[in-house]
């Protein structure tokens, strides 16, 4: 158990925000916000994030296309509220382009942003230009199909969103050469002309991609190949030997005859990225950092620009794991060692960047620019990717018979991935299934600095944006091969723990709450996993709410006087119950703890189920009327009563504990039983 930091008297925090006559009933939400404050730094958290993604959020009823945005005003409000209740950061999903077939932010694009996340109603303000009519969105908002399922609800918003942003370009174009046109759209002129100097890399590559969509009818670039300009159009940015000059020029011809297209493109993409830049400017303001999530996967527009990068005959999936024991053909592409450096002589290995590492600064240039942390999706996919072959058909038994990129030396199934093995055959556990954590043994401190590789660019990046060590945040959950784990401890960085998901019957398992560290993030859930709420009633329909109430009761009553009677209560009051498991979370060692909304909420409905092509997966909101829900519940203990939480968390440290910090409890305490 973690023992309190200082006392409540002495929080820099609290300074100033309470005294007996304050903490009565009725406080008000500044001063809640200071007692949840006091209480998060007296337990050590430093961070308490809320994760969402963009789909997600709430939207005002004039203002609301059928899919949620950051950006909207309905979406500031709910920041606001998430503030309020003491939250100091927020994690977003992955926030590139999807497409209309394929809703999943892990398919979307790298550099461009979702263009769905445009907050259309501030188009009909001045400050938006003005360059869509009042009228146009209400009827597009009006005819939204409330009653159909969530594939046609996000293909209605897809629809209508580039409806109406088409109508917005038109209307800029129209308007912005005009001799008296107005000075907000002369303002957004200038602004947008920088933003295209800025970006035109990534824009060009993204916009060119659209039009080759437009130009061979599909958006699948691996059926363009064919004979002439449709073959060379499939490798457009990664020709082969020869046809470099027919590349060059092909491009050129595209961007003439599609110069209205690709500025259009780059305009949406100015809208929203605006929109992004006025969120970090309120975020800030308001005390919330924003984390960006780098996703390991690649998108079909990515994938198409950037295939010079990745090898040809492997991709990248899941290994067989305790969570997914089939594992997962994801389908991502995956970079090539042999493109990490380029020889240069007279250069050091640490100057030789070659394309991969340079993609990888560029990318990371732009996400550190965007957020203030980040996410690192899978970290496992940048230090020892987990690869299977190409052309077998079965993506699945492929998958199951992969192996990893960098230790595989002397594998007589997979001989070709020897020539990048970092790993020797007299590192390895020929014992242990080779996509165990114990595949490999030991390793120099000069091969952790090759598995680093990739790794490195993030660290420096990071570095170089002004953020520290702690605002990278890897989700590593059950499984850590030892590589990542060499690579991640030299930086000092943790993983994930999923409390939800632990085994009570093995003290040494991973998600297990005491075993965390400081540098971890704990969390009951992720968007990958079902609400808390639904998987506590799984927990009372199978009987195992009794053997979680004992875990509990030890993890939350020190003392063993009373631990029998805490744990018959916990099991008599089901809602009590799922307190005392985000108590746990703040009664850990971690320093950073994460809820998801829908845990946050009392939720039941899953936001993604893993592994499945579901067109519920990633549609999810936020209540409309969340507020009053969200107190309703709260009172029933139905939803997370945070200050209920950190009370119980507080005695956890046992009776000095409740002793030094006996105001503060009684505080939180009091806020709890608040309407």
């Amino acid at each position: 158990m973690r023992a309190g930091r200082i006392g409540y008297g002495a929080s820099p925090h609290a300074a100033g925000c309470v005294g007996g006559a304050r903490l009565a009933v009725g406080l008000s939400s500044e001063e809640s916000r200071k007692l949840v404050a006091a209480a998060l730094d007296a337990l050590d958290v430093r961070n308490l994030v809320l994760s969402i993604h963009d789909p997600s959020f709430p939207s005002e009823p004039d203002e609301d296309t059928g899919r949620g945005s950051p950006y909207t005003r309905g979406a500031a409000r709910f920041l606001a509220f998430a503030r309020e209740l003491g939250f100091n950061g927020i994690q977003l999903g992955p926030q590139g382009q999807t497409s209309e077939s394929n809703a999943s932010p892990y398919d979307a694009t790298l550099f461009s942003r979702n263009v769905l996340n445009v907050p259309l109603a501030n188009l009909t303000q001045e400050e938006g230009g003005r360059l869509l009519s009042p009228e146009r969105l209400a009827a597009l908002i009006s005819s939204r199909p409330t009653a159909a399922g969530p594939g046609e609800r996000y293909r209605y918003a897809f629809r209508a969103s580039y409806a109406a942003l088409d109508e917005a370009w038109s209307t800029f174009q129209r308007e912005r050469t005009r001799a008296d046109a107005r000075p907000a759209l002369r303002e957004m002129a200038r602004r947008f002309e920088d933003f295209e100097k800025e970006h035109r890399g990534w824009l060009r590559r993204d916009a060119l991609f659209e039009a080759l969509c437009v130009e061979h009818g599909q958006r699948d670039w691996r059926r363009w190949a064919g004979q002439g300009e449709a073959a060379l159009d499939a490798r457009l940015y990664a020709p082969e030997l020869g046809e470099e000059a027919a590349s060059d020029a092909r491009r050129q011809a595209l961007r003439v005859k599609y110069a209205e297209l690709l500025e259009r493109y780059a305009f949406h993409q100015f809208l929203v990225h605006s929109a992004h830049d006025e969120l970090r400017a309120r975020s800030a303001q308001a005390g919330l950092k924003l984390y960006g999530d780098l996703q390991i996967g690649f998108s079909l527009e990515d994938a198409w620009s950037w295939q010079g990068l990745f090898l040809r005959t492997y991709l990248m999936g899941a290994p067989p794991s305790r969570t997914n024991p089939e594992g997962q053909p994801w389908n991502y592409p995956v970079l090539d060692p042999n493109r990490f450096f380029e020889p240069r002589e007279g250069a050091s290995p640490e100057h030789r960047a070659g394309p991969v590492l340079r993609f990888m600064d560029a990318r990371m240039d732009k996400m550190l620019g965007e957020y203030d942390g980040i996410r690192i999706d899978h970290p496992h996919g940048l230090v020892c990717p987990w690869v299977y072959r190409v052309e077998l058909p079965d993506r699945l038994r492929a998958v199951q018979t992969g192996a990893r990129l960098f230790d595989s030396p002397d594998l007589i199934d997979h001989p070709e991935l020897a020539r990048y093995a970092i790993a020797t055959p007299e590192q390895l556990d020929p014992s242990a299934p080779r996509h165990g954590d114990g595949w490999v043994r030991t390793l120099t401190p000069e091969q952790v600095r090759q598995y680093s590789v990739l790794f490195d660019t993030i660290v420096t990046s990071a570095r170089r944006h002004g953020r520290q060590l702690t605002d990278l945040l890897g989700e590593v959950l059950s499984t850590q091969p030892y590589p990542l784990q060499r690579v991640l401890a030299q930086y000092g960085l943790g993983r994930f723990r999923v409390t939800q998901k632990a085994n009570l019957k093995d003290p040494t398992d991973v998600y297990r709450s005491e075993n965390a560290a400081p540098e971890d993030w704990v969390m009951v859930g992720t968007h990958d996993t079902p609400p808390l709420w639904r998987v506590a009633a799984a927990w009372r329909e199978a009987g195992t709410d009794r053997a979680q109430a004992e875990y509990l009761a030890w993890r939350l009553h020190p003392e063993p006087e009373g631990r029998e009677a805490f744990a018959r209560q916990l099991v008599e009051e089901p809602g009590l119950l799922v307190q005392a498991k985000f108590a746990d979370l703040f009664a850990s060692r971690a320093r950073n703890v994460m809820i998801f909304f829908s845990d946050l909420l009392g939720l039941h409905d899953v936001y993604n189920a893993p592994g499945t092509v579901n067109e519920e997966n990633w549609t999810l909101r936020v209540p409309s009327d969340y507020p009053r829900e969200y107190r309703e519940k709260r009172a029933r203990h139905a939803a997370l009563n945070l200050p209920k939480a950190l009370a119980l968390a507080l005695r956890a440290g046992g009776t000095d504990s409740r002793v030094r910090h006996r105001e503060l409890i009684e505080g939180l305490e009091r806020l709890a039983a608040e309407p």
